[in-house]
């Protein structure tokens, strides 16, 4: 989707997408802390995992990200450069009997969330990016952008001067999930149905290893690969999100909202957070696009 090309407050002309609220995502140069042998052949059950996941969360340590990884069968826990050794014994303690079935692998940096795909959008003090345009069942107009930028600001501009109103928001949820729908209530604003090069008309939820591409408006357009599934990421403060996207795609500040997709035309998911750059690489969260939609009555076009 498109709307009109902006000039961000740094000057440089943004696309639709995230919102800049963060100095970006951390690097992904991962190391594993190694595990004894007879942990790394044990076999878990989906029970066993869950716990592990549970207690993952239930620890609390902000800058953790954790999924199941179905080639090792167990918890991958990411943890950034803010996470201590006693903090990562600390899960393991949390987790108990169940501390074999996971997996922990430290990442560089520090997972962020990135207020700031597409063109840029301005709210309050904040820059993110407009994920897709949508529409309900009366062709009424909308779009869809993360839930932590609706959570910093009600009504949305195209410019970073506020003077081109946008629209204002209908609802966000932030946190547990990550997604926010706005209401044009400009009408003279193109509404594209494009994110990116890619004119979207279906959504779904891709699956592991799948090539996707990202567009924000402080980095553009990168793709990378899905690696994880129902990914939750605990972002520190409270703020902890469930049932995320996690891929390889790099992304900065700025680009939080901004759309994921195939080249196919299927919208995956918003830009929620992440590690990293698009120099070095990076460790990024998507919330599932199919979830938004079902919960406002609205589809791609």
């Amino acid at each position: 989707m498109r709307i009109k090309r902006t000039t961000p407050r740094s000057g440089i002309a943004r696309r639709t997408g995230l919102i800049a609220a963060g100095s970006g995502l951390l690097a992904a140069a991962a190391f594993t802390v190694p595990s004894a042998h007879a942990a790394e052949s044990q076999t878990f059950s989906a029970t066993q995992l869950t716990r592990a996941g549970a207690a993952v969360k239930s620890a609390d340590i902000g800058g953790t990200a954790w999924a199941v990884d179905a080639k090792t069968g167990k918890v991958l826990v990411t943890v950034d450069s803010t996470v201590s050794q006693t903090e990562i014994n600390q899960i393991k303690q949390e987790a108990g009997a169940d501390a074999g079935a996971l997996r922990i692998e430290r990442t560089a940096g520090t997972f962020k969330k990135l207020i700031a795909g597409g063109d840029a959008i301005y709210g309050g003090q904040y820059r993110c990016s407009l994920g897709f345009n949508v529409q309900d069942s009366s062709g009424n107009y909308y779009f869809l952008t993360a839930g932590h930028c609706g959570e910093v600001a009600s009504t949305w501009y195209s410019n970073s001067g506020h003077t081109t109103t946008l629209g204002t928001n209908v609802g966000y949820s932030f946190p547990g999930n990550d997604y926010a729908l706005v209401k044009y209530t400009n009408s003279s604003i193109t509404k594209s149905g494009t994110a990116g090069n890619t004119d979207i008309t279906s959504s779904g939820t891709p699956s592991v290893g799948a090539t996707v591409y990202r567009d924000g408006s402080t980095t553009g357009i990168h793709s990378g690969k899905v690696t994880a599934l129902n990914a939750t990421v605990n972002y520190g403060g409270g703020d902890i999100v469930s049932g995320l996207i996690q891929t390889t795609v790099c992304a900065e500040g700025g680009d939080s909202g901004g759309s994921l997709y195939s080249t196919g035309g299927v919208a995956y998911g918003l830009t929620s957070g992440g590690s990293g750059n698009c120099t070095s690489g990076g460790t990024t969260f998507f919330q599932p696009v199919t979830e938004a939609l079902s919960k406002y009555g609205v589809h791609v076009y």
